[in-house]
């Protein structure tokens, strides 16, 4: 590829990255400043119900736009190499477990499954990095999970291979064979009937997998039209092996 094709690209690449940007941020800050218009404008005239609701909406826009920016913020922290990592041996069940439950307190219809082994060795990760692909795992398998069903997290762990898995299963709408290898681009969503309903700016499985590599991982997907089940793998720790490793890092 010559240099002015890859200006091309990288400018190709630019402009529709701003646009995608643009696209999310526009649609709720949309819908905020009208559902805060009709507030101000009619709000004698609306019945509690309706005010509720429309505050209700306000919320959950707000929600999304705070999400959007913090993922662009974490993938410009990955990108420039600024995300630094601070590694800690970690059992890394309570950390599943709240993560289950913070996301629980958003999907009240869903019944969540929680299932580990005995005995399960530690991991070498940073913390916060962990929980945060916790939670994008938990949060995508309940947002495309129809009301009523059910998320399942396990942990085992392989004794051949000497790794963690953690897995976490969901009863929806599945993905498309072809569409699986696109799912962990940037800004990349399955374009369905169903996934058009779901809010989602493209970025929580890109950032999940970035994360879990730079943290010597790695993630698989395995999706039929029962549901999906993402599983991401880590090494079992070796404290002194992993001490001196990341020393000389």
């Amino acid at each position: 590829m010559s240099n002015e094709e890859t200006i091309n690209t990288l400018e190709k690449a630019h402009l529709d990255f701003i646009s995608t940007v643009s696209h999310e941020l526009r649609t709720p800050l949309t819908s905020i400043r009208g559902f805060a218009d009709t507030l101000l404008s009619s709000y004698d005239r609306l019945t509690p119900e309706q005010r509720n609701k429309f505050l209700h909406i306000i919320k959950d826009q707000s929600n999304r736009l705070i999400n959007l920016v913090e993922n662009l913020l974490t993938v410009s922290k990955m990108q420039s190499n600024k995300d630094l990592m601070v590694y800690k041996m970690t059992d890394v069940v309570p950390f599943v477990d709240s993560s289950i439950q913070m996301v629980k307190n958003q999907y009240k219809t869903h019944k969540y499954i929680f299932n580990y082994e005995k005995n399960l060795p530690k991991i070498l990760i940073d913390t916060d990095k962990f929980q945060q692909i916790m939670l994008n795992l938990i949060d995508n398998a309940s947002k495309y999970s129809h009301d009523g069903s059910t998320v399942t997290v396990n942990i085992g762990q392989n004794f051949k291979n000497n790794t963690l898995n953690i897995s976490v299963k969901d009863e929806g709408i599945g993905i498309n064979q072809e569409d699986i290898k696109k799912i962990f681009n940037k800004f990349s969503r399955i374009d369905s009937p169903l996934t058009r309903k779901i809010q989602g700016n493209g970025l929580g499985l890109y950032i999940t997998k970035t994360l879990t590599e730079k943290m010597n991982g790695k993630i698989d997907v395995k999706s039929s039209d029962k549901g999906s089940e993402f599983t991401v793998t880590f090494n079992a720790a070796n404290p002194d092996d992993d001490a001196i490793k990341k020393i000389k890092e």
